[in-house]
């Protein structure tokens, strides 16, 4: 009896003392997590958070009082002619960035890594070294180069006989020109983290496709895009997210949303509404607007993208 009194004890005492390192550990981990948690709280839910409660009110930025509207404000923004023009232009900016933010440097990764014999390393500089350059310069720059009467496009193009139109005046050129400053920003970077995953691709399987004289193409589109598709699918998730960012600063140096809103995003709108008109409402509409689109982008990159994805290990 006392021998099972005494075994009682000690199991008991051996619980307790399980108990609390089981606490002890917890505490730990939450003191790892808990300042991370706080940053996203304070800067990222709680922001989130307010915009949505702020895009049911009515009022002036700067006013410390709102009328409350319901859903007023998202029938007013919805129901605008401009709002569908908004998107079209958002939707180009977004394609412009993926074909030349994605798809360019996947190809360039393949060729310096697998097609070019020489001169591989010069050649992952000068497309990197680009990035280097701040978007307020690179604005200057593209608006330089395009410039109509003496830039050096508007120079080769009248060797052709050809005009250059007024880009900042076009519709369609000005979509087109103001998303290579953001493409410039950030081509370097992708080319680099796409060859890096290109880089990690098997050279004997390669040189096995070779051997049976398959051509780069297949090669590319068979063997090194789902053998890089982990790689590849973060590369195009952050060209669409950076990418729609970076055109702000050239839409706010080089043509301010013109010409009639013509190169304007739902970005720059939202900015607009919120600290040029102080549409408080309006900005916070569009703003929980914009967060649907990325999380719808992201659900079909989930739902259909994904499934392919290839991850080693």
């Amino acid at each position: 009896m006392k021998k099972e009194e005494g075994e009682s004890a000690a199991l008991s005492r051996s619980n307790r003392h399980f108990l609390k390192k089981s606490v002890r550990d917890a505490m730990v981990a939450w003191g790892y997590v808990l300042p991370a948690l706080l940053l996203f709280v304070v800067f990222m839910f709680w922001p989130v958070f307010y915009t949505v409660v702020m895009s049911f009110f009515k009022g002036n930025t700067a006013a410390p009082t709102k009328a409350f509207v319901g859903i007023q404000n998202y029938v007013t923004v919805l129901t605008e002619p401009s709002t569908l023009s908004l998107l079209k232009y958002t939707g180009f900016y977004i394609l412009i960035l993926v074909v030349v933010n994605f798809l360019v440097p996947y190809v360039l990764a393949f060729i310096n890594h697998f097609v070019m014999k020489r001169f591989k390393k010069f050649y992952k500089v000068i497309i990197f070294m680009p990035s280097l350059i701040s978007l307020v310069v690179g604005a200057m720059l593209i608006q330089w180069l395009f410039n109509p009467i003496i830039g050096p496009v508007s120079k080769v193009i009248a060797l052709f006989g050809a005009t250059m139109p007024t880009w900042s005046k076009t519709a369609g050129l000005v979509v087109f020109v103001i998303s290579l400053v953001a493409c410039y920003k950030a081509f370097g970077y992708n080319f680099l983290v796409l060859l890096s995953g290109v880089s990690n691709v098997s050279p004997e399987l390669i040189e096995a496709a070779r051997l049976e004289k398959t051509p780069n193409r297949k090669i590319f589109t068979k063997i090194v895009m789902p053998l890089t598709s982990s790689t590849a699918i973060y590369v195009l998730i952050m060209s669409i997210v950076q990418g729609v960012q970076y055109v702000f600063t050239p839409i706010k140096i080089l043509t301010q949303g013109g010409p009639n809103g013509a190169s304007s995003n739902i970005l720059y709108a939202t900015y607009q509404e919120a600290f040029l008109y102080f549409n408080s409402g309006t900005a916070s509409v569009m703003s929980v607007i914009t967060m649907l689109i990325f999380i719808v982008l992201l659900v079909l990159e989930f739902r259909f993208v994904e499934k392919g994805v290839y991850y080693e290990n």
